[in-house]
């Protein structure tokens, strides 16, 4: 097996000159070394093959026994040596100190067809950064990890990826619910890849701590690497570098809402600098359609992370970004605009994302409103959003409007008349709308289905996928992973998954709600 290594971020930024595994306050550096904790038994449990080829390796590579050592952390490649990032972070909304990678070691850093992909395992050992965990990963949350992050690329949202699904062999302790009823379950690791696993708080520990010196450092890596276009560093390049942060974050979150994604915990920790959904944890896609969902149980009475506020959770956390940037920069002006401009682009964005949804592509006066008040429909209700905006594509006219999307509805036969009435108001409205378009019927449905997933990743089929994986049983895992491929292609084969969410998920643990524990 062959990689071309091209180490970077250990190799040029400030290392932890302490090279004992043991939990403590890192300063003045960027990581720590570590080595990944040998397991009992791995075994290989899937690959994702488009990203053996992004890394220039073949199906053959994976048959290997330094293939399964590599990515289960029983072997350290020669010539590397992996580690551990220390970073900082804003916790739902409070500053938690020094975070860091707690459960996640970073192997190495690939280069191939001209492209950086930084490898990382999560759920391979403590750290320093561990606090009072033990480092590792369950099965679970490995499975959630591994099938979202690559059903989110198939989707078209900026995103983390990942190589390879691993059990340990090891038996890993956990309270699933934060409830005292700790039991023992499968341990796995996940290899996932990205450009860079950079965050916020990669640069707001320095802040914290005021230290301008690695803050620069840091910074001057980042768009030495990351964003060499914008030129050599210098205040006008880091006030640009901030812009085209704010701008990829806006662009991802834009990305979460069409698709109907909840990210569940979006700590500073856990924003990419790069703008890629990052940190697989207790996220969700929206059954009914319901601005104000979370995913997380430790969220479940602020709702701070829930779906319709994740934009003004991304505004929040890109004044931290800012606050953070601050000391290199010295001037709050220009890091004002950029975040002003944000509140606006959010809005026309939005509006754009909201209007191609509906297949509309002509500007037209008082599209706001018909958007609004579909909005308001779908939640007098409880109404699938993957169902209703897919088979949206197929409406003709007010008089089939129901007979198109009443698949959408959870209990359509008991809707009160007032509410079949706003709907039907909408449905002429809508009609009368799409006489304003330019394009055939055929041609707005091929543009909708393009927007608009017919597959998604719900918490109840990730959650069978865990039960029968559980038993032994990992054929779902794959069956998962190859329809989520292509998300947006009809695959008659997968029908059965194109349904509504079960009642018996409802109230069942890793359907509905879900907490970080993993």
């Amino acid at each position: 097996m062959k990689l071309n290594i091209k180490d970077k971020f250990n190799k040029e930024l400030p290392a932890d000159p302490i090279l004992e595994n043991s939990r403590r306050q890192v300063s003045e550096a960027c990581f720590s070394f570590v080595t990944p904790k040998i397991t009992a038994k791995p075994e290989l449990l899937h690959v994702s093959h488009e990203m053996l080829e992004n890394l220039g390796l073949s199906k053959t590579d994976t048959t290997s026994e330094e293939f399964l050592n590599i990515f289960t952390g029983n072997k350290v490649l020669e010539n590397t040596t992996p580690y551990a990032m220390c970073y900082g972070g804003h916790q739902f909304g409070n500053w938690a100190g020094q975070l860091g990678d707690g459960r996640a070691i970073n192997l190495c850093e690939v280069e191939h067809n001209g492209k950086n992909w930084a490898l990382q395992l999560k759920g391979a050992g403590e750290t320093p950064y561990s606090r009072n965990a033990d480092g590792l990963a369950v099965l679970r949350s490995s499975i959630r990890e591994y099938l979202c992050s690559e059903a989110m690329f198939h989707l078209g949202v900026p995103t983390t990826r990942a190589l390879s699904l691993a059990l340990s062999g090891d038996q890993v302790l956990r309270d699933v619910m934060y409830d005292g009823n700790s039991a023992y379950e499968k341990g796995a690791i996940v290899c996932r890849t990205a450009e860079s696993f950079l965050r916020f708080g990669n640069y707001q520990i320095f802040a914290a701590r005021q230290d301008d010196v690695n803050l620069k450092h840091l910074v001057d890596y980042t768009i030495k690497h990351h964003f060499s276009h914008l030129g050599k560093p210098s205040k006008a390049t880091y006030i640009e570098f901030f812009k085209e942060v704010t701008n990829r974050t806006l662009e991802m979150i834009v990305h979460w809402q069409r698709v109907g994604f909840v990210h569940g915990v979006m700590n500073t920790d856990n924003m990419s600098i790069l703008g890629l959904t990052i940190d697989y944890g207790p996220y969700g896609w929206l059954e009914g359609f319901d601005f104000g969902w979370t995913p997380n149980t430790t969220d479940r009475q602020h709702k701070r992370y829930r779906y319709g506020n994740q934009p003004n959770i991304g505004l929040w956390n890109l004044l931290q970004l800012a606050n953070a940037l601050y000391p290199l920069i010295e001037d709050a002006a220009p890091l004002e605009a950029i975040l002003n401009q944000y509140k606006t682009d959010f809005e026309s964005k939005s509006f754009e994302m909201m209007k191609s949804k509906l297949g509309l592509f002509e500007t037209v006066d008082n599209d706001e409103y018909l958007i609004k008040d579909l909005e308001e429909n779908l939640q007098l209700v409880e109404t699938d959003m993957t169902i209703f905006f897919r088979n949206l594509s197929d409406f003709k006219d007010e008089d089939t409007g129901f007979e198109v999307l009443k698949n959408a509805f959870y209990d359509f036969d008991n809707m009160s008349s007032d509410i079949k009435e706003k709907w039907e108001l909408w449905f002429l409205n809508y009609q009368v709308r799409l006489q304003q378009e330019f394009t055939t019927h055929q041609e707005r449905k091929a543009k909708m289905n393009a927007v608009n997933p017919k597959y998604v990743l719900r918490n109840y089929m990730a959650q069978l996928a865990i039960d029968d994986a559980d038993k032994g049983n990992y054929r779902l895992i794959d069956e998962l992973f190859q329809m989520l491929k292509k998300p947006y292609d009809e695959q008659q084969e997968y029908q059965k998954w194109f349904t509504k969410r079960p009642d018996w998920a409802r109230d069942k643990v890793g359907c509905s709600m879900l907490s970080c524990s993993s």
